[in-house]
């Protein structure tokens, strides 16, 4: 059990790695508070996780709701231990099309705007809502999810991949900001994994993925689940500021 009687806040919690990350934790001891923005699939989840659940509608970009969730969860628990910044969303485009001279297609700014909100900036809302419980309560750990694309970059995913670059960015910064509080600040960085989303591609798409996994297979939710429970776990005391790429040894290519 090692993570008996900590007090776990997982954004995107319903569905995909952060379900699979709950139910982890719960495994181990945790009691566990979920956010997303699919009230269906949270409540379900909040279910098969037990009693001691918190489930809670949030969108992370929203940062007066972000801020009343963390509070709740603290005023009812007295504290928080771990942060697990989840949340977030795919508007995939290319940067710009040309064909015959003209510029046929491109991003919209609109999906640019959306996915830096979700995936960077509700990285920055939670986080700062959750930092001065952890202080007060003598330290902490937050763990957010990157991706191999922030670390390789990947085509067609402009805004998806400076999203996931500049968590990796912010883990950094934060690692050496928050180490004086017993904060510790770490990333994840998943390859190909078959969640909800993924599952749905066509055969030939999935097939392409595990051929570019030396590994020979696509990472499950709960691969991702692992390296977040061992880097939450007290195994993990002497880690900050690193990125553990979970991804089968997949190189991202054009």
């Amino acid at each position: 059990m090692r993570l008996a009687d900590r007090i776990c806040l997982i954004t995107g919690g319903a569905m995909g790695i952060g379900q699979a990350t709950a139910l982890r934790f719960a495994e181990q001891g945790a009691r566990v508070a979920i956010c997303d923005v699919n009230r269906e699939a949270g409540e379900r989840t909040a279910a098969e996780l037990g009693p001691d659940a918190r489930f809670h509608v949030v969108d992370v970009t929203d940062r007066q709701a972000v801020q009343a969730w963390v509070d709740e969860v603290a005023a009812h628990h007295g504290r928080i231990d771990v942060l697990i910044n989840n949340a977030g969303v795919l508007r995939d485009n290319v940067l710009v099309k040309f064909k015959d001279g003209q510029v046929v297609k491109q991003m919209p700014e609109e999906d640019f705007d959306l996915v830096l909100s979700v995936n960077l900036k509700g990285v920055f809302n939670c986080t700062q809502a959750a930092v001065p419980h952890m202080i007060r309560g003598g330290g902490g750990v937050i763990l957010n999810a990157s991706s191999v694309v922030g670390l390789d970059g990947n085509f067609g995913q402009t805004n998806y991949v400076a999203t996931k670059a500049g968590v990796i960015g912010m883990t950094k910064v934060w690692a050496r900001e928050l180490g004086r509080h017993n904060i510790r600040v770490n990333a994840v960085a998943p390859g190909f994994t078959l969640t909800e989303m993924v599952r749905q591609m066509p055969e030939k798409v999935l097939q392409g993925m595990v051929e570019r996994t030396p590994l020979r297979r696509l990472g499950e939710p709960r691969d991702i689940a692992n390296a977040y429970l061992f880097l939450a776990s007290d195994e993990a005391s002497f880690v900050t500021g690193a990125v553990l790429r979970v991804d089968g040894g997949v190189v991202i290519g054009t």
